[in-house]
């Protein structure tokens, strides 16, 4: 793959994001506004995982993508970068190392049934649970419901780029019911995910949520 010049400025990967996602001009009300420069990076970076583990016909440029994607997050560690997002994210307490291995598990969960694709992504849930956990700025460590929210998150995630009604209504049925999971981020993006499934399982399009249903839909989520 053609590298990203990591001259250029990481806006234009966080506006990929809001273009998927633009329920988040409401939702990142929610945020504390010292934080939200690296939350819109982080989930923008998460688009950029899933994208590479799940979208497009073929699975060999995606691939390709999460090879590159490990040896990106290897460098952060070091304090070298070429992507953009690392402009705001390498500076940040993860663990770019572990989460870098982490995305080892994302090439067979491109074909795997739901059960043993969550099984698959166990690693990297807890991973991108640890690492919400240091980007929230949160000593107290990721716990198990934290990431059981994560694999939900992410076969959501591959559901939305490969799978239609039946897978939909798979990944809500296994959906985690423990309240307060998470940190606030990722409960008001399971949030919005659940929306979109829920579209899919009802046989319509996953379109985004109506702006005037951001507001307490975040706020539930926020709360936990």
């Amino acid at each position: 793959m053609t590298a990203p010049d990591a001259r250029e400025a990481p806006e234009a990967f966080i506006d990929k994001f809001r273009s998927r996602w633009p329920e988040w001009t409401v939702a990142i009300a929610f945020v504390p506004a010292e934080r939200r420069p690296a939350t819109q990076a982080w989930l923008a970076l998460g688009e950029e995982f899933a994208d590479a583990a799940w979208a497009g016909a073929e699975a060999a440029p995606g691939l390709a993508k999460l090879a590159w994607w490990q040896d990106e997050l290897q460098g952060w560690s070091r304090g070298a970068r070429r992507h953009p997002l690392a402009q705001r994210l390498r500076a940040q307490a993860v663990d770019w190392v572990a989460m870098g291995r982490a995305l080892n598990v994302l090439p067979a969960t491109r074909e795997l049934d739901g059960a043993r694709a969550l099984a698959a992504l166990q690693p990297l849930a807890e991973a991108l649970a640890a690492a919400d956990a240091a980007l929230a700025g949160d000593a107290g460590p990721a716990i198990a419901s934290d990431a059981d929210l994560l694999g939900a998150a992410l076969l959501a995630e591959r559901a939305l780029r490969q799978g239609g009604r039946d897978e939909a209504r798979r990944v809500l049925d296994a959906w985690p019911q423990a309240r307060g999971a998470g940190r606030r981020v990722r409960r008001i993006q399971a949030a919005l995910l659940r929306y979109r499934l829920e579209a899919m399982a009802r046989g319509r399009e996953p379109a985004p949520l109506p702006a005037w249903r951001v507001l307490p839909v975040a706020w539930r989520a926020a709360r936990g």
